[in-house]
């Protein structure tokens, strides 16, 4: 049978998706680990802010370069955190026509805001870094580990919302590099800005239009490069993985997250059903005999966790339709998280069953 990792060591990109402490920072390691260990050159790209990939991974600090993950592997690992600002300042130099341009958008004080709190700025800048990274031709293929599910969507869906921006008329009317279009844009809009300075301050406003500005002719170059991205997100090579939990509310929302992916042409490589309970004897739990003492508290003991193992496994038999084929890893519940790459590997061991 094919194996999770079977079904994406042939990708370029593999994102890890899933709903909010499910386990995909663990998974997307484990992912790591097991691709590592089968020779690939793997990095490893998490926008968690919570930063615990980086301690599942033994990295003391956050970095935004890879770091190189030691390890009992044929391959390599690496592991980097997303830094949406400092990934921005480099997309401005590289589309900036001069140092002069790439300063004055650096020093305007909206442009620190864009680049830091934003909605959206952060999910775009994730994919442009993943863009960044399977761009380098230094990695096999990059695993994401993305956000809970339906900011996941925000993620995938970041490049074609950058391009609608850009396409709009009045942003387009406001980014013409020629005295001529500025002075339009002036005109255009001088009632509402007027309109708008009397609700936010006119400060802001002067911000926004010096911005756009100075932004004024580099609309092409992150135009062309969101649709390079966007390119990639639907691309064959890209695998998207399911990660999941045995519980009902886990799957109706990677079900959901299922259907979207599929409205985008996109169908799931590989899904992981996370934390299942594992059984310890064959029998039947309710055929265990009735005790008194200490021996009657381990018994009712073990006669929960056999029921909470067959309704975990009976869950992960009805998946067959869920993720349209593709192979569903079932990794058991531990005793402790994995933050160690021992645990790490455990879990691959799990991935590559």
């Amino acid at each position: 049978m094919t194996s999770v990792i079977d079904a994406i060591a042939p990708s370029r990109v593999a994102i890890v998706c899933g709903a909010g402490g499910v386990g995909k920072t663990t998974v997307s390691a484990s992912l790591g680990v097991a691709l590592a260990r089968r020779g690939c050159n793997v990095c490893v790209l998490t926008v968690d802010p919570a930063r615990r990939l980086a301690g599942a991974l033994g990295i003391d600090t956050a970095s935004d370069s890879p770091v190189e993950v030691a390890g009992d592997w044929d391959g390599s690992l690496h592991a980097v955190q997303l830094h949406a600002s400092s990934t921005f300042d480099a997309l401005i130099e590289r589309h900036a026509a001069s140092e002069e341009q790439a300063h004055a958008i650096r020093r305007n004080p909206l442009y620190r805001s864009l680049a830091t709190a934003l909605g959206g700025t952060q999910e775009y800048m994730a994919m442009e870094r993943l863009y960044e990274l399977n761009a380098t031709d230094a990695y096999d293929i990059v695993v994401v580990d993305t956000p809970p599910t339906r900011n996941a969507l925000e993620l995938l869906d970041a490049p074609e919302r950058l391009l609608r921006f850009l396409g709009n008329r009045v942003v387009r009317t406001m980014l013409a590099p020629t005295r001529i279009g500025l002075r339009a844009a002036s005109a255009a809009t001088s009632t509402v800005l007027k309109g708008i300075s009397a609700v936010v301050g006119g400060d802001l406003v002067d911000d926004a239009v010096e911005f756009l500005h100075a932004f004024a002719g580099m609309q092409q170059g992150f135009a062309d490069r969101a649709a390079s991205v966007q390119r990639l997100l639907v691309d064959p090579a890209t695998a998207y993985v399911l990660v999941t939990t045995p519980s009902v509310d886990g799957m109706e929302e990677v079900a959901w997250f299922a259907s979207h992916l599929l409205e985008r042409g996109v169908t799931p490589a590989a899904a992981v059903i996370n934390r299942c309970q594992p059984s310890f004897f064959d029998g039947d739990p309710e055929g265990l005999p009735v005790a008194t003492g200490i021996l009657g508290i381990h018994l009712d003991a073990l006669r929960e966790v056999e029921r909470s193992a067959r309704h975990d496994a009976a869950l992960v038999a009805g998946t067959g339709d869920l993720f349209g084929g593709a192979p569903v890893a079932v990794v058991p519940l531990a005793t402790a998280p994995s933050r160690d790459i021992d645990r790490l590997g455990v879990v691959a061991d799990h991935l590559e069953a």
